[in-house]
């Protein structure tokens, strides 16, 4: 019995990493990039994005694989995931949106147009839809939305860390904001292509 246990958390455990590391849905996939680019100049204000995207990830993907598995498969209405998961991903945003904008002001308004622009994170919408792709259960699916909205976190802090690091004004005018968030995803995409093949679930 403890040796099944330990399998199932080692199992857990690889999934979250894979899905943070070996298949960074931003490094990896290139999902989710218009919030970096937007979002990534100060570190605080990723940190903050970073975080919500976790929660918004976590919730939306457990949700999502209850009422895919739970409800359109037995009912035959699979067609309908890409608009259910949507509207999931929408009220948890906006629910979120409002947690934040009660606890954090400052917060709330140094994110602007870009927290409600979590609904159309195609990062979110991704991992729900690859979610389909894999042979989970719902425990696994939550370590699978965890890792994700990890390595998404993980990727704008330290774009986000680089930039702040870099004299913008020093470089020239088409590589200031965009570009250089641009250059700085790149080579940090190969960077992560180290990490292919390390883990296979």
């Amino acid at each position: 019995m403890e040796q099944f246990t330990s399998s199932i958390v080692l199992s857990i455990l690889l999934i979250f990493a894979s899905a943070a590391f070996t298949d960074n849905i931003l490094l990896a996939r290139f999902l989710g990039m218009c919030s970096v680019i937007g979002v990534s100049n100060r570190v605080n204000t990723s940190l903050g994005l970073g975080a919500a995207v976790i929660f918004v990830t976590v919730v939306t993907t457990a949700m999502n694989y209850a009422v895919y598995y739970y409800m359109l498969v037995p009912l035959g209405l699979e067609y309908l995931r890409l608009i259910t998961f949507i509207v999931m991903i929408a009220a948890v945003t906006q629910l979120i949106e409002m947690i934040i904008e009660r606890l954090s002001e400052g917060l709330y308004y140094s994110l602007g147009i870009f927290l409600p622009l979590i609904t159309v994170n195609c990062a979110i919408l991704g991992l729900s839809l690859f979610m389909l792709n894999k042979p989970y259960g719902f425990i696994q699916t939550l370590a699978f939305g965890g890792g994700g909205g990890f390595g998404w976190f993980l990727a704008i802090v330290l774009i986000s860390g680089i930039r702040e690091k870099i004299d913008e004004k020093r470089l020239p005018p088409g590589l200031a904001g965009p570009g250089i968030t641009l250059i700085i995803i790149g080579i940090m995409a190969l960077a992560f292509v180290g990490f292919s093949g390390m883990i296979k679930i």
